[in-house]
């Protein structure tokens, strides 16, 4: 089944298929990566998904330290310093400012990340595209967020492509 017939099937239905888990890693191997990034980031805002947040806090819970640092300053650039100085006790002071480690970002607990999660959604929306573009990068931690998210995206992503 090539890519134009498996996105055909998402263009106008959010109902996954049995084989939505599959259909997605082909999408993501052969589309445009931008593509890709559009149709996580149409995932994370739709109504048929969990609330930003808590998607944030359910795939940093599923990353390796890397992600989580990946993550965690995308949304320090979102929310700012002044955020992000409430994780000090947790970064030491040598953590502000900077892009953080892998080792400190695994040192934040996934309910620190929901709190930044809604503060970034808050003062940035954009860092839901931005977060879109990173996780297109680690499509497999997508994956998780279940079939109805990965039918959002490859609908978004099959309307994209026509």
């Amino acid at each position: 089944m090539g890519l134009m017939d498996i996105l055909q099937q998402y263009a106008s239905s959010t109902t996954p298929s049995d084989r939505v888990h599959e259909h997605f890693d082909a999408v993501v191997r052969d589309a445009p990566k931008d593509v890709v990034a559009d149709g996580i980031a149409q995932a994370i805002r739709s109504q048929q998904t969990p609330p930003f947040a808590d998607i944030v806090r359910q795939l940093f819970e599923r990353s390796d330290p890397q992600q989580k640092a990946g993550v965690l300053n995308q949304l320090a650039a979102a929310v700012g310093p002044s955020v992000m100085s409430t994780l000090g006790s947790v970064l030491g002071a040598q953590g502000l400012g900077t892009a953080l480690s892998p080792s400190q970002a695994a040192s934040v607990t996934p309910s620190q990340v929901q709190q930044i999660a809604n503060a970034a959604e808050k003062h940035d929306p954009g860092v839901i595209d931005r977060l879109g573009g990173f996780y297109a990068q680690h499509p497999d931690l997508v994956k998780q967020l279940g079939g109805v998210a990965l039918a959002v995206a490859l609908g978004r992503i099959a309307n994209r492509t026509r």
